[in-house]
């Protein structure tokens, strides 16, 4: 079967960008946890974002509604730097007595650290959780391995087509409204306005370029019986990646200065104006806001290989879960859903831009900022996921595909011998996995 099935959602329904960083640890020999004490303090390790002030003002409310309702429980609440989370939480599966009981962590990371032994498996408390019964398709997901639930959704997010309104309107010219449209629409504009990027694209921007490769059909890999093999170097999947590196070149982004660029890289040449568009995510609205196309920008979603048609959005995002370590298993647990809880979910979309992942909540925050509208049609036309396999950490983490793109770029190879030595990177992070 496939994959990552495409999985509609609601209309009204929404489903950041993923953390993508991966902890590796090996299997511990005891991670499982002595007794459920019903008291006590509980650790919980939360990532520290920029500006991370109004994320701590949401969960001290959060942490004191739970502390109101669990007599003779705390919760210490520490927030770590993103970019040495790998190790803190290597290290928590590899010694349980100084692990925290609960943890953020990035949805891709979640079939790692399921095989490593770390997550402890909610299912049935996730499933007699009535408010879980909103939680989007996509969002469930990104915390379920092999039917087993191991963590509760904390908030999602995708990406869509931000592009200047007034370079449109200088030019005559409207949103494209199919991927061959919005390829010749980004070298129309470069031609024009040789000083701007048509749009802006990035050589190791991998989440930026998977629309490309699942509007025409193409799959990162295949999955049967519980085993994965690579599918990037498969005709509908080279299609998509043809498409995505002709977008490199003196025609539009020249390789030399865009074959290097990931993600924040092209969001920020759109908001500092060195671009007419850029694959962004709802997260990149306040970047761009507070840059100097402020007021002369919109957003519509990544048109597909279809004239009309949207085309896939990774469904990034971040979790909590509870370690199978914590001795405070029931108290950890309730915590989990206070933190992820609809309330919790709403206030943070408030402070800091985080999309809820429960369908109802998603639908109150739209109508509160029309600039969540196209990530919401996004969402609802279909969002799609990584390899739900822990080799998917080995294959992100070691750029296989940044390679692959690069080395089309830069012409060093083309594009089937670059997405077949791919492939077989792939298969080998996959049977390395198990």
């Amino acid at each position: 079967m496939k994959l990552s099935a495409r999985i509609s959602a609601p209309a009204a329904a929404l489903v950041l960008v993923g953390l993508t960083a991966t902890a590796c640890a090996p299997q511990t020999s005891d991670t499982g946890a002595k007794g459920d004490e019903k008291t006590g303090t509980l650790r919980v390790w939360l990532f520290q974002e920029v500006g991370n002030k109004p994320k701590e003002q949401v969960v001290d409310a959060a942490v004191a509604d739970f502390e109101k309702t669990h007599k003779g429980a705390k919760a210490e609440i520490e927030y770590i730097p993103v970019d040495t989370r790998a190790q803190r939480i290597k290290a928590a599966f590899n010694d349980p007595r100084s692990a925290p009981d609960l943890i953020e962590y990035g949805n891709t990371d979640t079939a790692g650290y399921v095989k490593d032994g770390g997550l402890a498996d909610v299912s049935e408390e996730f499933a007699a959780w009535d408010e879980a019964k909103d939680t989007d398709p996509t969002a469930k997901q990104s915390v379920t391995v092999g039917g087993k639930v191991y963590g509760a959704p904390l908030f999602v997010g995708v990406r869509a087509l931000y592009y200047r309104t007034d370079i449109f309107k200088d030019l005559g010219i409207e949103p494209p409204k199919s991927q061959a449209e919005l390829i010749s629409t980004a070298k129309k504009i470069h031609k024009k306005k040789p000083e701007l990027y048509g749009l802006a694209v990035g050589g190791a921007y991998t989440y930026g370029a998977m629309p490309f490769i699942w509007a025409n059909g193409g799959e990162l890999a295949t999955e049967s019986g519980g085993t994965y093999k690579a599918a990037i170097n498969s005709d509908r999947a080279r299609k998509g990646i043809e498409a995505y590196t002709s977008l490199f070149g003196d025609s539009n982004c020249p390789a030399a200065k865009c074959a290097a660029m990931g993600g924040n890289a092209t969001v920020t040449a759109f908001a500092s104006g060195k671009a007419a568009m850029a694959i962004g995510g709802d997260f990149s609205h306040a970047a761009v806001e507070a840059g100097s196309v402020k007021g002369k920008y919109a957003v519509v979603p990544l048109p597909g290989a279809s004239e009309g048609s949207i085309a896939p959005a990774f469904a990034g995002g971040n979790n909590i879960g509870v370690l199978k370590s914590s001795s405070h298993r029931t108290l950890a647990v309730d915590l989990m859903k206070s933190l992820t809880g609809k309330q919790t979910q709403e206030k943070l979309f408030d402070a800091m831009g985080f999309l809820p992942t429960y369908t109802d909540v998603r639908a109150r925050v739209a109508q509160k900022e029309p600039f969540v509208e196209p990530f919401v049609k996004t969402l609802g036309a279909g969002a799609e996921f990584v390899p739900a396999s822990p080799g998917w950490g080995q294959i992100d983490s070691s750029l296989i595909l940044p390679t692959m793109f690069q080395e089309i770029v830069s012409g060093r190879k083309d594009v089937a011998q670059a997405s077949d030595d791919a492939a077989k990177k792939m298969d080998a992070a996959f049977a390395d996995a198990g």
